[in-house]
């Protein structure tokens, strides 16, 4: 499969999250994370998608290396954790994130699925997810974990 572009919102050992905002096209501060909370890896989106929050796909790029807010970076899709995402209203939506390997990581680049990761990685990611949104009030439940063949169906089925 092609590599997909991807834009980073927050790097990789970030406290704070960064959001692109539409109107004044550029990327602001969203908030801090709790003392000892990071983002694992770069963490950003798939333009030109819309997912079931309102907003384009998230991504996790995994890789060795910490890019920047706004860097665009050519990834290959590997799998996506499905998931459904309680929101404070109690309204809850498909809020899935796709996991992708930056075409230039040199210590990834035999992976081309996520079943080829380690387990623990994969719980470790689910976990943060789960404590992430919990932090803003929100509940994240794991549905399942999928290849790069249905990753890329729903990018697909996404695409605005």
């Amino acid at each position: 499969m092609e590599p997909i572009t991807i834009i980073i919102e927050t790097p990789k050992d970030s406290h704070l999250k960064f959001d692109y905002d539409k109107k004044l096209k550029c990327f602001k501060l969203n908030k801090g994370l709790p003392a000892g909370m990071v983002f694992p890896f770069d963490f950003g989106f798939i333009p030109n998608t819309k997912g079931g929050d309102g907003d384009p796909l998230d991504i996790i790029a995994i890789s060795e290396f910490a890019t920047f807010t706004g860097c665009a970076i050519d990834c290959r899709i590997i799998g996506a954790i499905l998931a459904e995402q309680k929101e404070k209203d109690s309204a809850t939506i498909r809020n899935d994130r796709f996991i992708g390997i930056p075409v230039e990581s040199e210590q990834f680049k035999a992976i081309r699925e996520a079943s080829q990761l380690p387990k623990q990685l994969i719980t470790q990611l689910e976990d943060f997810f789960i404590n992430y949104n919990k932090q803003a009030g929100k509940k994240f439940r794991v549905l399942d974990v999928v290849g790069s063949q249905m990753a890329y169906k729903l990018i697909k089925k996404n695409k605005r």
